[in-house]
Formats: C-alpha cells, structure tokens, sequence
C-alpha cells in the first residue's frame, strides 16, 4: 500500500511539474519581451553605466531595433568606451546599416582610440563577409 502511495504521489509531481513548465515558456517571452523594452528605455539614460550595460545587451542578444539608438550613442556619447561600447554591439549585430555606422565612425571619430577600434572591427566584419561568400 505505500508503494502505491510513493508511485502515486511521484507521478503527481512529474503531471505538475510538466504543467508549470509549458506555462513558464509564455512567461520567459513576456520576460524577454519585457528586457528588450528596457534595454531600449535604459540606453537613453542619464546614467553612463546603465547606457553602456544596455548597448552591451542590445549587441549580443542583436537586438535590431536598437540599432537606432547605438548609432547616436557612437555619434554623440561624450565617454570613449561607451561610444566603443556602442560599435562593438553594432558589430555584433551586423546589419548594413550597423557596419556603416562603424565604417563611418572609423574615419570621423574625434578619438584616435575609437576611429581605430572602429576601423578593426569594420575590417572584421569585411573579412567575416568574404570568408562567407567564398564558401
């Protein structure tokens, strides 16, 4: 009688754990949905640490309706690393659009250090294309 009571018992725990589990994938997209939102509001922040923590989410997660918002940082941030920040999730996310912005920011940034930053990832992504195209 017990062995019937353990059996029954662990089986009503697979039935319910089985039952969260499918109600938890709706969840995760309302979370991802949720983090796309505020990577896209803390970007515009006040807040260097914030802006730059979300142009670094907003590349490698690619993001691509946050590419607006990495080409104003690159073009306007004041701090180095945010605006090299800014290129790299550009990088990552690699559309036409992204690597121009960098193209661009590689010839007329005011910063030495980022103009060549920029000009190594731009050269990156150019050899990426290629190497991709010849297979």
């Amino acid at each position: 009688m017990n062995k019937q009571v353990f059996v029954f018992v662990v089986a009503l725990m697979l039935s319910t754990v089985s039952i969260f589990a499918q109600d938890n994938k709706d969840d995760a997209q309302l979370v991802s949905n949720n983090a796309v939102k505020n990577y896209l509001v803390g970007i515009k922040s006040d807040n260097l640490g914030l802006r730059t923590s979300c142009a670094y989410f907003i590349g490698e997660y690619k993001i691509e309706e946050g590419i607006i918002p990495l080409i104003r940082m690159l073009n306007n941030e004041k701090n180095e690393e945010a605006r090299i920040m800014a290129a790299l999730s550009l990088a990552k996310i690699g559309t036409g659009k992204s690597v121009y912005a960098i193209k661009q920011a590689a010839v007329f940034d005011r910063s030495e250090r980022v103009r060549t930053l920029c000009a190594r990832f731009y050269n990156y992504l150019t050899i990426s294309q290629e190497n991709k195209s010849d297979l």
